[in-house]
């Protein structure tokens, strides 16, 4: 028998999913993703809350022991020892939930990940307008 798959449009419905407590501290990092980008959209992509700004900035999920935040390789890499204290790999950084989210850290990777991004961004415009040439 095929199990259905609960399936979200918004990351509303995605966080109204959770139990209380988690519903709480997702809109918190919600809150603070938003301060460090305002211009970034929200979407759900992989199935998670994403905020996007030339390309995909993080997503975050939450899970039964942990909320995850996915900053991408070079987010974590840049805020390694930081995060030392973190379950981490490549581009992944496991909260644990019966802790505080360091809000300020996050706010600091998402601020170098718009950073990354828009870097990007002007580096494949100005290859673009070179090849055209």
């Amino acid at each position: 028998m095929e199990e259905k798959k609960v399936t979200y449009q918004t990351i509303d419905e995605y966080i109204a999913l959770f139990p209380t407590e988690i519903q709480e501290i997702m809109e918190n990092l919600r809150r603070v993703i938003k301060e460090a980008a305002p211009e970034a959209t929200e979407k759900i992509s992989w199935q998670m809350p994403t905020f996007f700004l030339q390309g995909n900035l993080v997503h975050f999920a939450a899970f039964k022991r942990h909320i995850g935040f996915y900053a991408g390789e070079n987010g974590v890499a840049h805020f390694l020892d930081e995060l030392s204290e973190y379950k981490n790999s490549k581009g992944a950084i496991q909260f644990p939930i019966d802790k505080p989210l360091p809000y300020e850290l996050v706010k600091r990777i998402v601020m170098f990940r718009v950073t990354e991004n828009m870097s990007l961004a002007e580096e494949k415009k100005a290859k673009k307008i070179k090849k055209s040439e």
